[in-house]
């Protein structure tokens, strides 16, 4: 039988150390950056989302087999499907460390935003005696290379909010705080202040997104990467300033609310616009524009899967490293979400300043709020339901026809009983989070929770899934 206390990831650190280290209002990048804001024209980031999912895969019986990485599985069997890919994939992982580092060598400034789901961080230390977070750790901690790459937070099993059980909205968030600061410091950790949602996911219910937000400021968030299509303004109406930073208000039931700074990644085709280095062309048809008394460059911003399909293994290399053989720190230039914020702050342009949103759809539902209580924006809803049968919360992500909420019940029950069994055990009394039980517990709470165990519907995925929450019940039961 899999020994899982010997292999676990470290996803257990103190929520006291956790908030000290990120924690504060210094800031991790303008006093570095290379950039001098009043000598930019425009400019334009573009995030790379990396991800592969733990299955139960080591041998073929699916109850006994070890939790090892999708890609560890591709690499074992590449004779099954597209698992060819998997050594491209391996090399998409790492190869940013070596794009940037010889374009600083060559005396260029070149920019990077990386998001890393803590499965994938848990997959690489397991295969090839983690090579490629050493290669990663070069630009992540030398003082040479580190003003270039910003890392970005999100969950760290790759969780979609709207179905993820609330309370564990906060575990996913700091265990992946947990496992980057076991990587590459908590210096590195320090600097980590832009969120990337998985599935670019934003919840419209209001006492979940409300939920969220507090969660993601009490961790030490400054700001979350959204999609245009899953905000709204306060009226109802669309965005008009997308190349801005905007203000989130998160409001519950209750009329409490939450802010935070949003950058807007604009729709399109996301891979090929960021293969192509789309961003860049877009920022050369852009100017600077007045903002609340002030005149800033915009931010084109883009994010797209980093391994995945032909453009970005094959074109985005040549393409990226001819862009930013071009991009100087003047003019059209390049920066990260949370150095062209903190330039903007230096400028006396400040999150207060900046123009209020709310998740999509949220207008309808406050228009039916008739006073704050418990429960109040949920029967708002009821109420809109009743008029309109098609009024949809669950699909502010990538796209605007993926649900992930409808059809998974044969996925989400079991993942839901977990949830609450492992509440009910360890909730009452002061945890001790190095206790195994509650180690072995809450690892297989998150890796349940997975959005691949339900992007794909049916299938060995889903087995994958019912599997971890048996583990995990067996587990709550020690």
């Amino acid at each position: 039988m899999f020994d899982i206390i010997s292999s676990l990831p470290h996803i257990y650190r103190g929520e006291k150390d956790i908030v000290k280290i990120t924690s504060g209002k210094k800031k991790s990048y303008a006093d570095i950056s290379n950039i001098k804001i009043d000598r930019v024209s425009s400019s334009f980031g573009i995030a790379l989302h990396m991800h592969q999912p733990t299955i139960p895969a080591e041998t073929d019986d699916l109850q006994t087999a070890g939790l090892i990485s999708n890609l560890q599985y591709m690499l074992e069997h590449q004779n099954i499907g597209d698992n060819h890919n998997a050594p491209v994939f391996l090399k998409c992982y790492s190869r940013m460390s070596d794009f940037i580092r010889g374009l600083v060598d060559e005396g260029k400034n070149p920019r990077v935003m990386l998001d890393y789901s803590g499965n994938l961080l848990w997959g690489l230390e397991q295969i090839e005696n983690g090579e490629v977070l050493d290669n990663l750790r070069r630009i992540t901690t030398d003082k040479k290379y580190y003003r270039y790459v910003e890392w970005l937070g999100t969950m760290w099993s790759h969780a979609v909010v709207s179905s993820t059980p609330v309370p564990d909205i906060r575990l996913h968030i700091k265990a992946w705080q947990s496992h980057f600061a076991s990587i590459f410091g908590d210096k590195a950790l320090g600097r980590v202040k832009g969120f990337s949602a998985p599935e670019m996911h934003l919840p419209i219910r209001p006492d979940v997104c409300y939920e969220y937000i507090k969660a993601l400021k009490e961790c030490g968030y400054r700001w979350l990467m959204v999609q245009e299509h899953t905000i709204e303004n306060l009226d109802g109406s669309p965005i008009r300033r997308t190349h801005l930073p905007h203000r989130l208000i998160a409001k519950n039931s209750l009329g409490k609310s939450e802010e935070i700074t949003v950058l807007i990644k604009t729709q399109g085709s996301d891979t090929k616009l960021v293969a192509q280095m789309q961003p860049y062309y877009e920022a050369k048809t852009r100017e600077r524009e007045d903002y609340e008394g002030r005149n800033v460059p915009l931010f084109v911003l883009q994010i797209s899967d980093g391994e995945n399909g032909g453009v970005m293994m094959n074109e985005f290399p040549p393409k990226y490293t001819e862009v930013f053989r071009e991009v100087g720190t003047e003019g059209v230039i390049a920066m990260n979400g949370s150095e062209y914020l903190e330039l903007l702050e230096n400028a006396g342009v400040e999150e207060k300043d900046f123009i209020p949103v709310q998740p999509v759809s949220q207008h309808k539902i406050w228009e039916f709020v008739r006073g704050y209580s418990v429960g109040a924006s949920d029967k708002a809803i009821e109420k809109i339901r009743e008029r309109d049968a098609s009024f949809n919360l669950d699909m502010a992500s990538w796209t605007n026809d993926k649900n992930w909420v409808k059809d998974y019940g044969d996925v989400l029950s079991p993942i839901n009983r977990l949830s609450v069994e492992f509440h009910n055990r360890f909730d009452k009394d002061e945890i001790d989070e190095q206790a195994p039980s509650y180690k072995e517990a809450l690892l297989y709470l998150l890796l349940s929770q997975t959005s691949c165990f339900r992007y794909w519907g049916e299938g060995m995925w889903t087995e994958y899934a019912k599997e971890i929450c048996r583990r995990g019940m067996a587990a709550l039961r020690k």
